[in-house]
């Protein structure tokens, strides 16, 4: 199975499709080429280190001291398991509404972690595809590895599953039932095959019908001008975030 990751100009939509889509999708401004990531195969999680009980310990949202990361110890904070009873009873009527057409036993809820611009390591969360899960994980242990600053994870359920507050909070996020905006069709999130990365930062910019052009959220209309300096940008077009491509 092969799957792509993109994040494209002004769009901080991580999107992951099966193979056999026959080319890259992405959102906003259509891409005739991009850069790439060196192929490879970290699409299958590594075992379970012993250090597991102690990356247990630390909660969504928390730092964890460089003390606990030596060595091998940060692979333990990259999980990947079925949905936990208390995350989905947190998700009803939220992120996960009753005519939600995907079933909880295809959702996977992802833990890892994740730095910020001081250089902390955070944990993070997200709800995914089981389809894609494994490879999320893989995806975000290779931007920790590189030290890529993702500012906050959490489930979109922490914001009511409101899209504009949890980007407004720069939020990294993944499923979230939902339509796209503007639209009546329903996202890649409300399939759990898309994650948003740092959207405050890199916002969605999308021209209507109508020729109007709006940035979600509003608040990110400064950082859509992509000449500008500012944190948690997604460099264009050396940066390493921006196409990631694995085979698994």
């Amino acid at each position: 199975m092969k799957l792509l990751a993109a994040i494209v100009p002004c769009v901080a939509c991580l999107l992951l499709l099966g193979a056999g889509a026959g080319r890259l999708s992405t959102t906003g401004t259509p891409q005739t080429e991009g850069p790439c990531l060196t192929p490879t195969a970290a699409g299958k999680m590594p075992a379970s280190p012993a250090s597991l009980p102690v990356a247990r310990h630390y909660k969504p949202g928390e730092v964890v001291p460089e003390s606990s990361l030596k060595g091998k110890a940060s692979e333990a904070f990259f999980t990947v398991q079925p949905i936990p009873d208390t995350i989905f009873a947190l998700m009803q009527g939220k992120s996960y509404k009753a005519q939600c057409p995907v079933r909880r036993s295809e959702l996977r809820y992802v833990r890892c972690l994740h730095r910020n611009l001081e250089g902390q390591a955070l944990v993070g969360e997200l709800v995914v595809n089981q389809a894609i899960a494994a490879d999320v994980a893989a995806i975000f242990k290779q931007l920790y590895d590189l030290r890529y600053p993702i500012e906050r994870m959490r489930l979109v359920d922490y914001y009511d599953a409101d899209d504009l507050r949890s980007m407004q909070a720069n939020n990294t996020s993944a499923f979230n039932y939902r339509r796209v905006a503007h639209t009546r069709n329903l996202s890649k999130h409300a399939l759990g095959m898309a994650v948003d990365i740092n959207p405050l930062y890199n916002p969605h910019c999308k021209r209507l019908a109508n020729g109007q052009t709006v940035t979600e959220p509003p608040q990110a209309l400064p950082y859509s001008q992509r000449s500008r300096s500012f944190p948690y940008k997604t460099l264009i077009p050396q940066h390493y975030s921006l196409t990631l491509f694995i085979s698994a």
